[in-house]
């Protein structure tokens, strides 16, 4: 995007250095950086471990092992950059040495890949001991638990950094595929015309995971599918489908589009969600023998304004379902009338695949072969497959230090998603048990309102 941004930051601080989030995803994103020659400040890791530099250094070959592989030069440029500062985030004196380690930097970005809970602490000392000067920050999701402690979080990160220095990640909002969706919706003038409420029917949008908590038990416990996926990552992809088209050329046209689009949906109440438990949770390490929490949530929302009321958004994510994917269904309204007499089961839709493999496909009928005027159901694929691409934390790190705001989550967007899904967080309605490997419970089914029902998406790996 184009727009007047403040020079880039002069070196990039990550908190939780040792941490699983760094492990998986923060050193392949900064070899990958230095690879492309993105960046070639110093990269000063901090946690409280015990560790050295050389500890620090090992622990990011191991992560470079399992997660994409080690590139001898990228990696050895990275850790000529590398730094680290180990000490408690609650003693100043942490803080001190991590300005002393800045030295001459002026325009620190300070990235929190820690728990949420720890965020407060850590602005508030990065404001005292002075390391918040000139800087940006990059406040890691989940934000806050429900719309208070949000708005308790956006306090404490305003009361040290202003409002464009704050860049809230999401890392679902940096996937091609999701910028795929975006660019395709406003590249093509033929969707226009067509993406609103008087030609489409409905929207499905699906997260759908094979596994379950995969020894996570006791954070998932504490978090459930809603807070995990549904609030952030589907409300997001939700508003990239509904969003009217942005001004052209600013950074924040994009940010302005989705919080209004967020703004107008209705917040959820008892009788828009459905909420599932894979059968053998409660048995898994970390969780309560009589937890309620929710590892499948389905949703029915509304937006309230004049391009798609009436129109229903079906979201829905859980655990355990039969394939790992997700997918986007838009499907179109039936002709008026049928003029060769048919009866069509299944109505034009547009489909979009964001995950694992992408593909962006239009549902539409053509003539069969023969003398009768009758139809066949065919899809017109417009891609398919996984490229060579940027990875997400790549992109959304390099577009902090760049000071580029476009891809990441406005302060009145966050709380926004958060008054949607408000209401059902403290529901007392009982997750309904599935067996692992179906769709999940079949109480589901009640919020779908036409025919044909919840489009499962089906595992394209097992497709010739």
């Amino acid at each position: 995007m184009s727009g007047t941004m403040a020079p880039p930051s002069d070196a990039l601080v990550f908190f939780g250095a040792t941490g699983d989030l760094a492990h998986k995803k923060v050193f392949p994103a900064l070899q990958a950086m230095v690879k492309r020659g993105h960046l070639d400040v110093p990269v000063i890791g901090v946690a409280k471990a015990g560790w050295d530099l050389d500890q620090l250094k090992a622990r990011a070959r191991h992560s470079l092992e399992a997660h994409g592989g080690v590139d001898g030069v990228a990696f050895d440029k990275l850790c000529a950059l590398l730094r680290y500062v180990d000490g408690d985030y609650a003693d100043p004196a942490t803080f001190d040495l991590l300005r002393q380690t800045l030295g001459s930097a002026k325009r620190p970005l300070h990235y929190l890949a820690i728990p949420t809970s720890l965020s407060s602490t850590v602005v508030g000392q990065l404001g005292r001991s002075g390391c918040a000067r000139g800087g940006r920050v990059v406040a890691e999701k989940p934000f806050g638990r429900d719309l208070a402690s949000a708005q308790a979080l956006n306090r404490s990160l305003l009361a040290v950094f202003p409002e464009p220095d704050v860049f809230r990640i999401d890392h679902y909002l940096g996937k091609e595929a999701v910028q795929n969706l975006l660019y395709f919706r406003f590249s093509n003038s033929l969707f226009e015309p067509i993406w609103n409420r008087n030609y489409i029917d409905s929207v499905q949008i699906t997260m759908a995971e094979s596994v379950g908590v995969e020894g996570r038990g006791s954070f998932y416990d504490q978090t459930g599918a809603v807070r995990d996926v549904i609030e952030n990552h589907l409300l997001q992809v939700t508003a990239c489908l509904a969003m009217d088209a942005p001004l052209r050329g600013h950074p924040e046209a994009m940010r302005d589009e989705k919080a209004r689009v967020l703004e107008a949906v209705t917040p959820l109440g008892p009788d828009s969600v459905v909420r599932g438990q894979f059968r053998g949770y409660r048995e898994e390490p970390g969780v309560a023998f009589d937890s309620q929490i929710e590892t499948f949530a389905a949703v029915r929302l509304q937006i309230d304004n004049w391009r798609w009321a009436g129109v229903p958004f079906y979201i829905r994510a859980g655990k355990c379902l039969p394939v790992s994917c997700t997918e986007v269904l838009v499907e179109l309204k039936a002709p008026p009338c049928a003029a060769f007499g048919e009866r069509m089961e299944h109505p034009n839709y547009v489909r979009f695949r964001l995950g694992p493999d992408v593909a962006i496909a239009l549902g539409v009928r053509s003539k069969a072969p023969g003398e009768a005027m009758v139809g066949q159901e065919v899809e017109l694929l417009a891609t398919r497959g996984i490229g060579v691409e940027m990875a997400a934390y790549e992109r959304l790190l390099g577009d902090a230090m760049r000071g580029d705001p476009t891809l990441f989550a406005r302060e009145d967007a966050i709380e926004a998603e958060w008054r949607i899904v408000d209401a059902i967080l403290t529901s007392a309605t009982p997750p309904h048990e599935y067996q692992p490997g179906t769709w999940g419970p079949v109480e589901a089914d009640r919020l779908i309102e036409h025919p044909g029902g919840w489009a499962n998406p089906f595992d394209t790996r097992t497709v010739s």
